[in-house]
C-alpha cells in the first residue's frame, strides 16, 4: 500500500508557485510516494509534472470545484490532469443539501465519466459529514452521488457521522477508490494517532477491498502542515504498512 498526501493539509507553505514546487521533495522525503492536489497556484500541468517526476512523486488525484467536469470545462480539466498522469480527478465537496442538489451533482458526473474513462480517469467525490444525514424520505446524499461516480471516502468525517468505516469500505467496494485517513476529536481534525478515529479498521477496509493509496488529509494542521504530516507519517510506517485485515496497532 502506498501513501499520499492532500495537498490543502501544506497550503500555510504555499503562496507562490515556488512555494509548491519547493515542497515536493520535502513530501518524498517524509516517506510519501504521492500527492493529491487542491489547486495549482496558476502552474501549468507540464510543469507540475516534471516537478513530480524530479521528485519521485505521483500525482494521484484533485480537488477542484464541480464545474471543471460540465460540457464546456471538461475537456480542458481532463488534459490538465492527464499529463500530470493522474488515473482519479474528484472534488472536495458539491451540493447535496437536498435531494434536488444531491442528484444535480450526480447528473454532472454521470455526463462526465464516460469522457473521462476514455482518457484513462476516474472521476470521484469526496465526501464530509453532510452526505449521510438522511433527507425527509430517509435517503442519503452518499447513496445518490455514489450510484454516479465512485467515492475517496473520507474516513474522518464518515465516523463523524456514524459510520462504522470498515464495515462500510468493505460493503461498498465497487463504489469506493480512494480514502482519506484522517483523525480527530469532536470534528477537530488531528494528526494520525492523536484522535478517537479508528484508523486500524480504516486500514484493514482498505486492505480488504485492494486499494492502492491510503490519502493522508489533515484541515486543520497543527503546528503546521510539514510537522503535522511528519508526525502522521510516524503513524503510517508503525501501523499501515505491516497491518494485516484484521488486528492491532502500535502507539508510536
Amino acid at each position: 500500500m502506498k501513501f499520499a498526501v492532500q495537498l490543502y493539509s501544506l497550503r500555510g507553505h504555499v503562496k507562490t508557485g515556488a512555494d509548491l514546487l519547493a515542497l515536493f521533495p520535502k513530501i518524498k522525503a517524509l516517506g510519501f510516494d504521492g500527492v493529491e492536489f487542491a489547486g495549482y497556484v496558476n502552474l501549468e500541468a507540464a510543469v507540475l509534472r516534471k516537478a513530480l517526476d524530479d521528485a519521485g512523486l505521483v500525482a494521484v488525484g484533485t480537488h477542484i470545484g464541480l464545474e471543471n467536469y460540465l460540457p464546456e470545462n471538461l475537456e480542458a480539466t481532463l488534459s490538465f490532469c492527464k499529463t500530470l498522469g493522474m488515473k482519479y480527478a474528484g472534488v472536495g465537496g458539491a451540493p447535496h443539501g437536498t435531494p434536488e442538489e444531491a442528484a444535480a451533482t450526480a447528473a454532472v458526473y454521470a455526463a462526465a465519466r464516460q469522457a473521462a474513462a476514455d482518457e484513462g480517469i476516474v472521476l470521484y467525490y469526496h465526501n464530509h459529514c453532510g452526505e449521510f444525514e438522511a433527507f425527509d424520505d430517509g435517503s442519503l446524499a452518499i447513496d445518490v452521488i455514489k450510484e454516479a461516480c465512485p467515492l475517496e471516502l473520507d474516513t474522518y468525517w464518515s465516523f463523524c457521522a456514524g459510520v462504522e468505516n470498515e464495515s462500510y469500505i468493505k460493503q461498498n467496494k465497487e463504489h469506493i477508490c480512494l480514502v482519506h485517513i484522517k483523525d480527530g476529536i469532536n470534528h477537530k481534525p488531528k494528526a494520525l494517532g492523536e484522535g478517537e478515529c479508528d484508523l486500524a479498521a480504516v486500514v484493514r477496509g482498505a486492505k480488504a477491498i485492494g486499494l492502492e493509496w491510503l490519502v493522508l488529509e489533515n484541515d486543520d494542521p497543527e503546528p503546521d502542515g510539514l510537522s503535522d504530516i511528519a508526525r502522521s507519517m510516524v503513524w503510517l510506517k508503525a501501523n499501515a504498512s505491516t497491518l494485516p485485515d484484521s488486528g492491532s496497532v502500535s502507539t508510536p
